[in-house]
C-alpha cells in the first residue's frame, strides 16, 4: 500500500485500530498512523455503514480519491444495489461502470447498470421518475413536487411550512396525481410541466372536476378565491416561471422514457444506477436530479429488499428532499449511505441550519480531510480529541473522524493508504461508457419527442374541458 502523503501527523496521532474487521457489509480502509514516534499500519473499519457516512474535505484533500472511490468499489464488491449521484459526471460513473464490469463476482443476482445524464444523450438511459405504477399514494406526488420546487428555489426549502409554498407544491402534486389517475400513458414529469404551464383557470377547472382531487385542493381553492389570492398568485406564477427553465428537449427525452424503473433494490431485478451532469449545467438539471433522488429514496426504503447503497457526491449541489428521514430509517432497511461535501457551511446554505443539523445528527461515521473555520470547530467538538487548528492543517490524504461500532465511536487520525499501482492497473483496463442510443437521427428523435409532449398536453386540456362541458366563448366561458 502507498499512502498519499504521511507528513504532518506527528505527535497529534494516537493508538488506533490495527485489526481488520470484515463482514458482508463493511467498508475497510487501510491506514498508516504515527503513535509514540513510530509509524504503524491500521484500519478504519466501517462495520455499520447503515448508520450513515459523511466525508468532508476541501478541494485537494483527497476525499474522493482516498475515501469515496474506495467506498464505491467495496460497495460493489459486496454486491449492493447502488445509486450514485455524480456531480462531476462522468468521474464516478466511469468508476462504477468499470469496477462492476471488472469485478462482478459479489452479486448472486446480477444487476443491470443504468446511467442517466442530460449532457450526452447517447450514453443516457431514459427513465420516468413519476412512473404511475410506482406511485401508490398522493404523498409521493407531493414529495416529488417538493423535490423539484426546492431545487429550483432553495429558499422555499427553508419555508416548507409556509402556506403559499405548501400550496404551490400541492398544485404541482395534484397535477402529477391527475396524470397518474386519468392519463397514465402521459404520466411523466414533462407532461406535468407542460400542463401546469397552460392557462391556470383551465388547469384548475380540470383538476377540481376530479372527485379524488377536489378535497385535496380545497385549501388551495379557498385561498385562491379569498383574501390570499394575490400572494398565492404571485407564488404560483413564480413556480411556473421556475418550471419553465426545465422545458428542454434533452430533459424531456430522458424523463419521458421507460428503459428502467427506480426500484433499484428490487430483489428480482437489482440495479446499479448513476445519475449526474456537468457542474456547468447544474442549475438547469438540479431539479430533475433531485426528483430522481427523492423517488429512489422512497422506493428503496422498504423491508426485505436487496441490500442497497446510496452515494451522493458534493451533497450541497443538490437538494435531497427528506434526506434526514432516509438517514434515520436506513439502518433498519440495510441501506448504506455515503455523502460527501467540502464544508458544513455549504450544507447550511442549501438545507438551512436546522436541516443541516438534522442531517449531521443522524450521521454516525465521519471522515474529514482538511477543513477550516466553523467546520473544523464543529468536528473538533464532536471528536473531542483533535484541535480545530490541526484539522485545518491536515495534509492531502490524511483524515480524522470516527466510526460507529457496538454503540460506541472509534476515533481515527491517519493517512489513508492507497494502492496506487492497483488503481493504475485497473484504470488501464477501463472501457468507455456504453452508447445506449446510437441512432444517427437521435437529435431529430429528441426534438420530435419534445414537440409530441407539448401537443399531448394541449390535447389533454382541450379534451378535458370538452369532457366537463366547458367551452370557450369569446372572452369568457359558458357551461352547456
Amino acid at each position: 500500500m502507498k499512502a498519499i502523503k504521511t507528513s504532518g501527523i506527528g505527535d497529534e496521532s494516537f493508538e488506533q485500530e490495527t485489526r481488520l474487521k470484515q463482514s458482508e457489509y463493511s467498508v475497510n480502509i487501510p491506514t498508516r498512523f504515527c503513535c509514540e514516534g513510530k509509524w504503524r499500519k491500521g484500519w478504519i473499519n466501517v462495520t455499520n455503514p447503515f448508520r450513515g457516512t459523511m466525508v468532508l474535505g476541501a478541494p485537494g484533500s483527497g476525499k474522493s480519491f482516498a475515501v469515496v472511490n474506495t467506498y464505491i468499489k467495496q460497495l460493489i464488491a459486496h454486491g449492493n444495489a447502488l445509486y450514485v449521484y455524480d456531480y462531476k459526471f462522468p468521474d464516478l460513473t466511469r468508476i462504477v461502470f468499470n469496477h462492476y464490469r471488472l469485478h462482478p463476482e459479489g452479486y448472486s443476482v446480477k444487476p443491470q447498470v443504468y446511467i442517466v445524464n442530460f449532457d450526452d444523450l447517447r450514453t443516457s438511459h431514459r427513465c420516468n421518475p413519476v412512473h404511475p405504477a410506482l406511485m401508490t399514494d398522493i404523498s409521493e406526488a407531493y414529495e416529488s413536487a417538493c423535490a423539484v420546487l426546492f431545487n429550483l428555489n432553495r429558499a422555499w426549502a427553508q419555508q416548507q411550512d409556509d402556506f403559499c409554498v405548501k400550496s404551490v407544491a400541492t398544485l404541482l402534486a395534484a397535477t402529477i396525481w391527475y396524470l397518474k389517475l386519468y392519463q397514465r400513458k402521459r404520466c411523466t414529469f414533462p407532461h406535468a410541466v407542460e400542463l401546469l404551464n397552460k392557462k391556470l383557470d383551465d388547469v384548475l377547472t380540470i383538476l377540481t372536476s376530479c372527485a379524488e382531487l377536489e378535497e385535496y385542493l380545497s385549501p388551495f381553492m379557498s385561498a385562491w378565491g379569498g383574501e390570499a389570492h394575490g400572494q398565492l398568485q404571485q407564488q404560483v406564477e413564480a413556480a411556473k416561471m421556475l418550471l419553465s427553465s426545465m422545458i428542454s428537449p434533452p430533459l424531456y427525452w430522458v424523463m419521458s422514457g421507460n428503459d428502467f424503473t427506480l426500484d433499484i433494490n428490487n430483489p428480482q431485478a437489482p440495479k446499479v444506477l448513476c445519475v449526474g451532469g456537468s457542474p456547468s449545467m447544474q442549475a438547469r438539471y438540479a431539479a430533475a436530479l433531485g426528483l430522481y433522488s427523492v423517488r429512489v429514496a422512497r422506493l428503496i426504503n422498504k423491508p426485505r429488499q436487496h441490500k442497497c447503497a446510496v452515494v451522493v457526491d458534493e451533497l450541497p449541489s443538490l437538494y435531497f428532499h427528506q434526506l434526514d428521514h432516509l438517514l434515520a430509517t436506513c439502518a433498519g432497511m440495510k441501506i448504506a449511505i455515503c455523502l460527501s461535501l467540502q464544508d458544513f457551511s455549504q450544507l447550511e446554505e442549501s438545507y438551512g441550519r436546522m436541516g443541516a443539523t438534522a442531517i449531521m445528527a443522524v450521521i454516525n461515521n465521519v471522515f474529514s480531510g482538511q477543513v477550516a473555520g466553523s467546520t473544523a470547530e464543529m468536528l473538533s467538538t464532536r471528536l473531542g480529541i483533535i484541535p480545530a487548528s490541526k484539522i485545518a492543517a491536515l495534509p492531502q490524504g490524511t483524515f480524522v473522524g470516527s466510526t460507529f461500532e457496538n454503540f460506541k465511536q472509534t476515533p481515527f487520525h491517519a493517512a489513508i493508504a492507497v494502492d496506487a499501482d492497483k488503481i493504475k492497473a485497473d484504470e488501464a483496463r477501463y472501457a468507455e461508457l456504453p452508447i445506449i442510443y446510437a441512432a444517427d437521427d437521435l437529435s431529430e428523435m429528441v426534438d420530435e419527442n419534445f414537440v409530441q409532449i407539448q401537443v399531448e398536453a394541449s390535447q389533454i386540456v382541450e379534451d378535458e374541458l370538452r369532457r366537463i362541458g366547458v367551452k370557450q366563448a369569446g372572452n369568457g366561458r359558458q357551461k352547456n
